[in-house]
């Protein structure tokens, strides 16, 4: 329903329930809840907040995130079954977005449970099902990016940072802008190329 919110921050809080920031335009003032970084990190007077609007039977509320990529991988987190907004918003306060990302493809369940509230059983389980949503990617034809040289990076890496890319709903032609600037001779496996993809494709 709602991709942004561009406007004016006129009020933070930070209670026991969670954080929360108010961004008005228009005459609305719309009542965010975000993670504790994004709290911290709220302070010029226009903000734009990327959204999700989250409907449940008695209530409806706006999570808001100052970058996209942390949006994003929201939305995937939520779709696991057993992770609530609550503990979505947690995982993104311990990790960037990159990290999560990482930890999930190299199978890392035990740094996982480093995040308040999340059990080995959980992140096992978180683990697993983002994996297959992957997995479910790897047939796609790959993006052919022949800026890049085989010498200064293995296809393999460029492979598995586009499927995570692809997952989160990028374009194509966005992921082969994105890779062909992210890649370098200091930069070459999946991880770091997808962590400075991401901060492109923010931009």
């Amino acid at each position: 329903m709602y991709d942004y919110i561009k406007g004016i921050l006129t009020n933070k809080s930070n209670t026991s329930k969670g954080s929360y920031v108010t961004v008005e335009t228009s005459g609305i003032g719309y009542l965010l809840e975000v993670t504790t970084r994004d709290f911290n990190l709220a302070k010029e007077e226009e903000l734009k907040i990327y959204t999700v609007l989250l409907h449940k039977e008695d209530k409806m509320s706006l999570c808001g995130f100052l970058k996209k990529e942390d949006r994003d991988i929201f939305n995937i987190l939520t779709s696991v079954s057993g992770v609530g907004a609550k503990m979505a918003l947690t995982l993104l306060d311990e990790f960037e977005a990159s990290e999560l990302i990482g930890l999930v493809i190299d199978g890392n369940f035990k740094s996982l449970t480093t995040a308040k509230g999340v059990g080995p059983k959980l992140a096992q389980k978180i683990i697993l099902e983002l994996k297959d949503k992957l997995i479910n990617y790897q047939t796609k034809e790959p993006i052919k990016i022949t800026s890049i040289s085989s010498a200064k990076v293995d296809n393999q890496a460029v492979e598995d940072a586009q499927m995570v890319l692809v997952s989160l709903g990028y374009e194509r032609g966005e992921i082969q802008n994105a890779i062909s600037k992210a890649v370098t001779d200091n930069r070459k496996n999946a991880e770091e190329i997808l962590k400075e993809a991401l901060k492109i494709l923010s931009l």
